[in-house]
């Protein structure tokens, strides 16, 4: 890499602690039923050239079942992997030796992510090594942290110090020659947009209207979609799907859509979007051209308001017949989630046909950054999702949607399955956390660091 700059900085001090999370209803997806998790809290200290010191902090969930869908491990046993390797991950930060800009010291770290992942598995005699999606995972907070405690170091927002002022290496070493002399602050805005909207999720199990409604918790939050529309003056729902059950698919954004349509025309408002997710269940691109063909012929209303499909098959993309997305692509945007790993997988996602691409902060602050500068370059759309991500993890995902440009909504739904986790940000930031004609006021984000703290 290039030579080093007065700004760079060197990692101090690392820890990571664990916070139980109960969710107020469960959440399925991908054929399984989540009523609890862990959020991943991380602290880390940098030290600048002249030795001055900043703490930066970062959270994400454990989010295991999604990160690694283990066909021989049970949940609570790759929970419990994951939060062990995240441990790991504080040794690698502590013993890097180099100082750097957060960009470039995630890079070199997390070249060790697969070795360390395998001694972890080996040492406690498990049969497969910890998937790269839930390496990602485990290291994101403490990428953030190390970002947030930079920017703050600077008393800069970090998306403020992505500039070549701060940057000894441009993208082209972080991605290809096709990025050669450019840097990240042409792909970020300098201010957060003033407001996102909310995609809402419609889980699988979440009741549309009160017939639906077996446990009603003991708390005022609304429960069915009529209510948490009516609250939220919601205009974006993410609809979770089988992607084996044809029928059921079908039947249940139309059911989706009777009920959105009522309660929207109560409250006047006559456009609304959707997301379909069918969490890699679908077996064929034919089996989504058909499904949005049968929505298209029996209400054209909800087809049109179909913004994007979320990674409909396999997140194997090495596969020798994966499925290829060209045609689904003609009608709707085809966004890769699960499957994008890395530079490469989203160059193999695009050749399969792949127009667009899901951020989630939960794949690291410095990933993320890099994969939405490749999918500006290439045109792909562009949105942010969320793991269920209550308090800090929830604002820090809002930061980066806030700063990509191009990205429609920002997704966020710790508020409806686990909200206790959200209070204490909650009454710190409570326009981040009070939906309001359906999106969130993001104009706070810009302070120090990771922008909230």
């Amino acid at each position: 890499m290039g030579q080093g700059k007065a700004t760079d900085v060197q990692v101090k001090e690392v820890s990571v602690s664990f916070e139980p999370v109960q969710f107020r209803a469960p959440l399925k997806f991908g054929g399984r039923i989540v009523s609890s998790s862990y959020l991943i809290n991380a602290e880390v200290t940098v030290e600048s050239h002249s030795g001055k010191h900043a703490t930066g902090h970062g959270s994400m969930p454990v989010g295991n079942v999604w990160a690694w869908p283990s066909a021989t491990l049970e949940p609570h046993q790759t929970e419990q992997l994951m939060m062990a390797y995240s441990r790991s991950v504080v040794d690698l930060f502590d013993t890097y030796p180099g100082f750097g800009h957060p960009l470039e010291i995630e890079f070199e770290v997390s070249t060790e992510y697969e070795h360390q992942a395998r001694r972890l598995c080996e040492s406690k005699g498990v049969g497969e090594t910890i998937p790269p999606l839930a390496r990602m995972v485990c290291a994101s907070p403490i990428d953030a942290a190390v970002h947030d405690a930079y920017g703050r170091m600077l008393k800069l927002n970090s998306f403020n110090t992505l500039s070549k002022e701060f940057c000894k290496t441009d993208l082209g070493e972080f991605l290809d020659s096709q990025f050669a002399g450019e840097y990240l602050d042409k792909y970020t805005s300098r201010e957060p947009v003033p407001t996102l909207p909310l995609y809402h999720l419609v889980g699988a199990m979440d009741p549309l209207t009160e017939a639906d409604v077996k446990d009603r918790p003991a708390d005022k939050l609304p429960v069915t979609l009529g209510e948490w529309i009516k609250a939220d003056t919601l205009t974006h729902l993410k609809i979770k799907l089988a992607g084996d059950q044809l029928d059921w698919d079908v039947d249940r954004v139309l059911a989706i859509e009777k009920v959105t349509a009522q309660a929207q025309a109560e409250r006047g408002c006559a456009a609304w979007f959707y997301s379909c997710d069918f969490n890699e269940k679908c077996q064929s691109a034919d089996y989504v051209i058909e499904f949005l063909n049968r929505i298209r012929k029996s209400s054209p209303g909800a087809f049109d308001r179909i913004q994007y499909i979320e990674q409909p098959t396999s997140r194997n993309l090495d596969a020798e017949n994966a499925p290829k997305m060209h045609e689904v692509a003609k009608i709707k945007p085809v966004v890769i989630d699960e499957a994008l790993v890395s530079y490469e997988s989203l160059l193999q996602a695009r050749e399969l046909g792949y127009s667009g691409i899901a951020l989630k902060a939960c794949k690291g602050q410095t990933e993320s950054l890099l994969m939405a500068a490749a999918a500006q370059k290439f045109g792909m759309f562009l949105c942010v999702q969320d793991l269920t991500c209550p308090g800090a993890s929830f604002l820090h995902s809002c930061s980066l949607a806030a700063r990509i440009p191009g990205v429609a909504a920002i997704e966020g739904n710790a508020r409806q399955y686990c909200p206790s986790a959200n209070q204490k940000w909650a009454k710190k930031l409570p326009t981040l956390f009070n939906v309001k004609n359906g999106t969130i006021d993001t104009s706070r984000l810009a302070g120090p660091g990771l922008g909230f703290q």
